[in-house]
């Protein structure tokens, strides 16, 4: 056993170390899974939004009020998640199947005593809304599907530290598959909860979100079986003393993932002063604003699954003290990024016009916001490179541990960059919707810039 967990722990034998091209290949292998998963989470959301739109315009206004309670405090959590990635990757490239299991454990405890504390802000969404100004009777609605969705956040959180630890070992199919598997079995259950199907109760918003807990919950026990019962996963043996907690590598988690969450919450807090600054220009500003950004959030699964195969790559490299191959690594993801994201970018620009139709129609009185929506997918083209380019790098980076100058950056880029200067050419200089995504576009090439920077001189110096 002990020579074939050791096998299962080394980077696979027969695939060569040295080349350009190899790295291509171990790159996509990991990050076409990872994007697919991303994109099937994506769908989910998109579903259980479908599903309440059916309840009416309140519903869907009181659902959006609800994710933006939600996903401030899943945020946080998600950025210390992503920490398990590098520390299981880098363990695994040093054949360290004792920290492997180790950086998994402590992913799980963190979820759930990091869960507990944020679902006061779910379960408190009614209270922080009115403070925010919000309608009492939107409050009202958001707060009954927040009470439904707020215990979905530990195993959604547990997912992830299983999702990650499975990508740092080479294999992140297994996810993909519970994720895709999940897809029809949320939309049913959604369905049947809010409208009270197949002998369920009638419980709407709180059925929608009491649905996406289970549903979370299903995914997290699903992960947790295969890690525990099959193959390689098993030979990790990585639910193994569950129950204690590993403290210095939990402090070491909490270091590396603490800026993450930091960082993320500084690009959330940009985008949710974008829409109010598209609120102060037009309700058309606001309405293309939104649309354009969905897409963005589409396209963006992209970038984000190379940025998550980066942080494996580069950890894995990091792990067995081969500092050339991190180098490399990082270039190949980088280079990888442009290339899939330029082509996405092509085709969205090309397809601009069909894209605004699509969500507003083709009658004369959305006109307007069809052909604000196409200029900023347009305007937007160097944003979504810049914005794929820094998460990549990003991604890069904590394959080696390197999270808290991320964070100094992301302040510089979006705070100090991207904001002032929104606010600048929309409103100073005439520009209004279009000025707010220029802004953006700047200071996304600002923090990318300084991330490839902060890259190329660790690499150097790990090197050196």
């Amino acid at each position: 056993m002990l020579d074939t967990v050791q096998h299962h722990a080394q980077p696979q034998a027969g695939v060569p170390q040295g080349r350009l091209a190899d790295e291509f290949v171990e790159t996509l292998r990991l990050a076409v899974p990872m994007m697919l998963t991303q994109l099937g989470q994506i769908a989910m959301i998109t579903t259980d939004l479908a599903m309440i739109g059916h309840l009416g315009e309140s519903a869907v206004a009181a659902a959006a009020l609800a994710h933006t309670v939600y996903f401030v405090s899943f945020t946080f959590g998600l950025g210390l998640m992503s920490a398990v990635s590098p520390l299981a990757a880098q363990a695994f490239g040093a054949g360290d199947v004792r920290r492997i299991r180790r950086s998994l454990r402590v992913g799980l405890w963190a979820a759930l005593l990091i869960s507990l504390p944020m679902m006061a802000s779910p379960l408190y969404g009614e209270q922080i809304l009115l403070a925010l100004g919000q309608v009492p009777q939107s409050a009202a609605l958001a707060q009954r599907y927040l009470n439904g969705l707020a215990w979905g956040i530990a195993p959604a959180l547990g997912f992830i530290a299983l999702r990650s630890m499975m990508s740092a070992v080479n294999r992140p199919q297994a996810p993909l598959w519970i994720t895709v598997a999940a897809i029809p079995v949320n939309a049913v259950l959604v369905y049947a909860l809010i409208h009270g199907r197949f002998g369920l109760p009638e419980l709407g918003l709180f059925g929608a979100g009491l649905g996406t807990t289970l549903v979370n919950l299903g995914t997290f026990l699903a992960a947790l079986a295969i890690a525990g019962l099959r193959k390689p996963f098993a030979d990790y043996h990585p639910l193994a003393r569950l129950w204690r907690i590993d403290w210095p590598l939990m402090r070491q988690l909490v270091a590396v993932g603490a800026p993450i969450s930091f960082s993320l919450l500084l690009e959330y807090g940009l985008f949710s002063s974008a829409a109010l600054l598209m609120g102060l220009i037009s309700t058309t500003a606001l309405a293309a604003h939104q649309i354009a950004l969905q897409v963005t959030a589409v396209l963006f699964m992209v970038p984000l699954g190379i940025s998550m195969a980066a942080t494996v790559r580069v950890g894995h490299a990091f792990g067995r003290d081969d500092m050339v191959a991190v180098r490399r690594a990082g270039l190949v993801a980088a280079v990888l990024g442009i290339a899939f994201v330029s082509a996405l970018t092509v085709a969205i620009v090309l397809g601009r016009y069909e894209l605004g139709r699509l969500f507003f129609g083709r009658g004369e009185a959305s006109a307007a916001t069809v052909e604000l929506t196409a200029t900023l997918l347009l305007v937007g083209a160097s944003f979504f490179i810049a914005d794929g380019l820094q998460t990549i790098m990003g991604g890069a980076l904590r394959g080696i541990n390197d999270t808290r100058m991320t964070l100094v950056f992301a302040a510089i880029g979006y705070w100090c960059v991207a904001f002032p200067v929104a606010w600048v050419l929309a409103f100073h200089a005439g520009l209004g919707a279009v000025g707010v995504w220029i802004g953006f576009s700047i200071g996304s090439f600002v923090y990318a810039g300084l991330l490839i920077l902060r890259f190329r001189m660790l690499a150097r110096k790990l090197a050196g």
